[in-house]
């Protein structure tokens, strides 16, 4: 039977803390200010070299919606998505509340005449028009379309129809390199089990546990404590539970090289999240035996959608996190062990013509036994993981799991303690270890890239360290 153990007030570890939500890493040569949407001239082939930077927001931020013309590159345009309709591909497009009028077109492009072509002419956007739009009514993970037929006027805009584009269409031969930390703010969580808190620091932190630790500027943390199955012969003193906290600092990495593409999709790319991780967590009891695959209880789920300015360009990102606790035992094994996990954390793809997707994955993950106890005979193995998703405009491109655990084993008549205390005889040990796995998607194709025809692997990565072993009754 699972009961809720009692919920233990861990203190806060220090981790490395990012600069101030919503501020970037600018790419080489980038000499604009944070939010500026600045596109720099490159000396070396007259490509620009545009801002990535985290999409200003309130009163004087650049407006939601970038156009593409033939080859005269990305550029702000004072509209909105009014509406759009995935199903059929229509959208209704109209001015930003802000105002500012539309620059107008010359002439309509060369569709052959027709009340759609005559409403092009005078309206805000035109057959070809390549739009990109951040999160908008109908299209919640953002907009990245080109317009196909222009509808007419209606009373809330210019409906047109659109069909799906790439950003090879909407960057051209630009350049765009950057770094962005996710605003803990902008992160929505829906617990999955009782006892799940969620907490996040922006401005002067936030205050944690009876020492009174703040959190590093930019991070999010997650409390839990469950119960976790109690083996059925056990004594209810050794009912099994995880109590602890995952405390990290996401961000996404994009680049984009289109200056050698000619029309034909970037040269080079890359999508990916990379932060630093850090935990505290104790597995005690006596957990029940496992049967097949280990029991993974997933406890949280964190999505967010931040918006990243590339130059004029919004380019969405779609982020869904969701931790888990991993135990899988033989049901004989008590354990009482508590460990400190520190590192960072690296995935995503890669792209260069000719070689195709590249999996990109590394992790250094270090953790400390704060306590360990280990009595009688068995195995048991805990984890407190997260699975993680990067797409773009609502297509998967990258999946990872990354799970630090704990192993534990001792022979049958082992009893020992990082405090010295033995009894009987028999070996003993614990280890510290981390997972790390995950595949890009087929949907990578968003940059405008040749299609990934199958599910390519990350590469696992698995690292395992011991932390205390010895021999009881010596």
């Amino acid at each position: 039977m699972r009961t809720l153990a009692r919920r233990l007030l861990l203190p806060g570890l220090t981790a490395l803390a990012l600069t101030t939500a919503g501020c970037s890493s600018p790419a080489p040569g980038n000499t604009a200010g944070p939010g500026s949407p600045a596109a720099l001239p490159s000396a070396s082939d007259g490509t620009q070299r545009l801002d990535v930077d985290a999409a200003p927001q309130g009163a004087g931020a650049p407006s939601a919606i970038a156009r593409t013309r033939g080859a005269k590159g990305p550029e702000k345009a004072q509209l909105k998505v009014a509406s759009y309709d995935r199903a059929s591909g229509r959208a209704v497009i109209s001015a930003a509340p802000q105002g500012g009028a539309s620059p107008k077109r010359s002439a309509a492009p060369s569709a052959g005449p027709s009340a759609g072509s005559s409403a092009a002419a005078a309206g805000p956007v035109a057959v070809g028009d390549v739009i990109a739009s951040a999160p908008a009514p109908g299209a919640p993970d953002g907009l990245l379309a080109k317009v196909t037929e222009v509808v007419g006027k209606t009373d809330r805009g210019t409906e047109v129809k659109t069909a799906p584009t790439t950003l090879a269409a909407a960057l051209g031969d630009d350049k765009a390199d950057g770094k962005v930390p996710v605003d803990p703010a902008s992160v929505v969580v829906e617990p999955l089990m009782k006892g799940v808190t969620f907490s996040w620091a922006k401005g002067s932190g936030v205050t944690f546990g009876p020492q009174g630790a703040k959190l590093p500027l930019g991070n999010l943390r997650l409390d839990v404590d469950a119960a976790v199955d109690t083996a059925k012969d056990a004594p209810a003193s050794a009912g099994a539970s995880v109590a602890g906290f995952v405390q990290l600092a996401p961000q996404v990495e994009f680049s984009y090289d289109g200056s050698k593409g000619a029309g034909h999709g970037p040269d080079a790319a890359f999508l990916g999240m990379s932060g630093d991780w850090s935990s505290q967590w104790a597995l005690k009891g006596r957990a029940a035996a496992s049967t097949g695959a280990p029991k993974r209880i997933p406890f949280a789920k964190l999505r967010s959608n931040p918006v990243l300015q590339v130059g004029p360009v919004p380019v969405v990102v779609n982020l869904e996190l969701t931790c888990y606790v991993q135990v899988e035992a033989d049901g004989k094994v008590t354990l009482d062990v508590q460990q400190d996990v520190k590192g960072d954390f690296r995935v995503g793809g890669s792209y260069a013509t000719g070689k195709g997707w590249t999996p990109v994955s590394s992790s250094a993950v270090r953790s400390t036994p704060v306590k360990a106890a280990v009595t009688a005979g068995g195995r048991v193995k805990g984890a407190l993981g997260a699975e993680a998703s990067v797409g773009l405009y609502g297509a998967v491109g990258v999946t990872a799991d990354f799970a630090p655990y704990l192993r534990g084993e001792a022979d049958a008549s082992a009893s020992a303690s990082t405090d010295g205390k033995t009894s009987a005889n028999g070996s003993w040990a614990l280890y510290g270890g981390f997972d790390l796995s995950g595949q890009l998607q087929l949907q990578l194709s968003v940059f405008g890239t040749p299609v990934v025809e199958r599910r390519v692997p990350l590469g696992a990565l698995h690292r395992e360290w011991p932390l205390v072993s010895g021999r009881a009754g010596q």
